[in-house]
């Protein structure tokens, strides 16, 4: 075969070897803005080695290789003893560790904890996003945890350590440890009060044996689970141990693991408790309320595994363009692929910015910002993950055939897109959880409204979809029927508030004139005609300065 066949040109070098976290100005900015002076040099230097590490050949190598070798169960060892293991590829252990490391377990403790987990999340599992679950899980465990403070004594110092540990032990024997969640069953779904999984209370104070199944338990590898049972009082919440205090195995018989459309690096099984060793979490019947701060953390972090995949996605595609050839010039320079580029940048910006502002707002945690954070969190978890998915498709065409092939690592982001918007409550529970919120808690909507408030007079077409929200809100009447809509207008008037208080004139203009003044097709691409899309697509390219 002649070797003039063969010569390669036009092709685009990998994006390999960048810092992930300065190459992102929307996310490195809204560091600058959320993190107080004194704690910001720490957290610049943590989140750069953390980006570089993010954007380097080795964590892109894990990231394929626990994808291309997903997770095996093993119920049992050779002689037919019970061990319901799950082992996974050494790169899924290099990628929990470099990132527990990270410090992407503890944000409730240390100054800014929140704002830098957040940014220190969505930089990391752009390399890989399926061992985000147990990161977010084992994070989002402590608030539930703390409505007892026994148990978070004895758990939370090992759920925030900077130390991964694989494989099961007590936990008194272990310096860091991860938990699960198991919350659904084949029944209920969503409607966790219709689960049957039983509670007996047996001797030993806030003791109790758990007899049932768990449909989706979340991350079965892990060391712990909060999961809802019915008890004598109602539906409560427990701590299932996987090892038990004196080192032997509780009753935890994982039946088979999910076979997924996506996050293939990640364990998702169903599990059966007979007479499983529990420790209650919370007072009897209040097991929702015990979780619910779980539940609320862990959809903020839908949100930034969203803009995590929607940023990896935009920065490939403009990679792309930046390099390919194609009639008579580079595709960054066609005018219909820089309105493309343009109109996927500013879904991925504006997702950041949100996330980021949310995260700031747990670690103020002010009354005010509580409030705000009620109807914030389900309305962005709502509007961001639906985002991710077109996002993501349209970015994949940006590349051609060659974002069709696996080795380009498109497929994988397209097969993640959808995760988040069904994790932790899909789309109608999101809108159904604003509504409610609306309803029985006037000072939610009263943080909101000052929020987008903020940018009151700057644009006036975000002024224009503020006062048509104030509208819509006054007129209940069939609200449940229009709540989606309702939802992504409240997302949108946010998200384009926070874009006119501090993205760049080019960038805000652009988004209020297409998100909120209508001046937008139905598809990307099809942004008003303004010289500046070029300064957009500038700004998101994936080049640290």
């Amino acid at each position: 075969m002649a070797a003039t066949t063969h010569t390669v040109t036009n092709q685009v070098p990998p994006l390999v070897g960048y810092d992930v976290y300065a190459a992102d100005r929307a996310l490195s900015e809204a560091v600058e803005r959320h993190i107080e002076p004194g704690v910001l040099p720490e957290a610049r230097e943590e989140l750069g080695t953390l980006g570089r590490s993010a954007g380097s050949a080795q964590a892109q190598e894990w990231g394929a290789q626990a994808n291309e070798h997903p997770p095996v169960l093993r119920t049992h060892d050779r002689y037919g003893n019970r061990i319901d293991a799950v082992e996974f590829h050494p790169a899924w252990h290099r990628l929990l560790g470099h990132a527990v490391a990270a410090g992407l377990t503890d944000a409730w403790g240390r100054p800014a904890g929140h704002v830098r987990r957040a940014a220190g999340f969505l930089v990391w599992t752009q390399a890989e996003a399926g061992h985000g679950c147990p990161l977010s899980m084992t994070h989002a465990a402590v608030p539930a945890l703390r409505t007892d403070p026994v148990l978070a004594a004895e758990w939370e110092p090992r759920l925030t350590s900077y130390v991964y540990e694989e494989g099961l032990a007590p936990a008194r024997e272990k310096a860091g440890v991860l938990f699960g969640m198991g919350m659904t069953e084949k029944q209920g779904g969503t409607d966790v009060r219709s689960n049957t999984t039983r509670a007996e209370p047996v001797s030993g104070e806030g003791e109790y044996l758990l007899t049932g199944h768990k449909w989706f338990c979340s991350a079965p590898m892990s060391d712990g689970f909060l999961v809802l049972a019915q008890a004598p009082g109602g539906l409560t919440c427990f701590l299932v141990p996987r090892v038990l205090p004196d080192g032997t195995r509780n009753v935890f018989a994982i039946q088979r693991l999910k076979d997924k459309l996506g996050n293939r690096s990640n364990a998702s099984g169903e599990v059966e408790f007979d007479g499983t060793w529990a420790r209650r979490v919370g007072e009897e019947g209040r097991g929702v309320r015990t979780i619910i701060e779980m539940v609320a953390a862990t959809r903020l972090d839908c949100v930034l595994g969203s803009a995590a995949l929607m940023r990896q996605a935009v920065a490939q595609a403009i990679h792309h363009a930046t390099y390919r050839s194609a009639f008579g010039g580079l595709l960054i320079d066609k005018p219909l692929m820089r309105n493309v580029l343009a109109d996927l940048a500013l879904e991925s910006e504006a997702a950041t910015v949100l996330a980021m502002r949310l995260a700031s707002a747990y670690d103020t945690d002010t009354e005010e910002e509580r409030a705000f954070l009620r109807i914030a969190v389900p309305a962005a978890k709502y509007w961001v993950t639906k985002r991710c998915t077109p996002v993501v498709g349209e970015a994949l065409e940006c590349l051609g055939g060659n974002g069709y092939v696996e080795e380009s690592g498109m497929p994988r982001l397209l097969r993640e897109a959808p995760l988040n918007s069904i994790w932790e409550g899909s789309g109608n529970v999101q809108a159904l959880d604003v509504l409610r919120a609306l309803q029985r808690e006037p000072q939610a909507l009263e943080a909101f409204l000052r929020e987008v408030g903020k940018a009151r007079g700057a644009d006036h077409r975000l002024d224009a979809a503020i006062k048509d929200l104030l509208t819509e809100l006054a007129d209940l009447e069939g609200i449940e029927a229009r709540a989606r809509r309702l939802v992504e207008r409240m997302a949108l008037v946010l998200q384009g508030s926070l874009l006119v208080r501090w993205a760049p004139p080019e960038v805000s203009d652009a988004f209020c004139a297409s998100r909120l003044g209508g001046d937008w097709g139905s598809a990307f691409g099809t942004l008003p005609h303004s010289p500046d899309l070029a300064s957009v697509v500038a700004r998101a390219r994936p080049v640290a300065e």
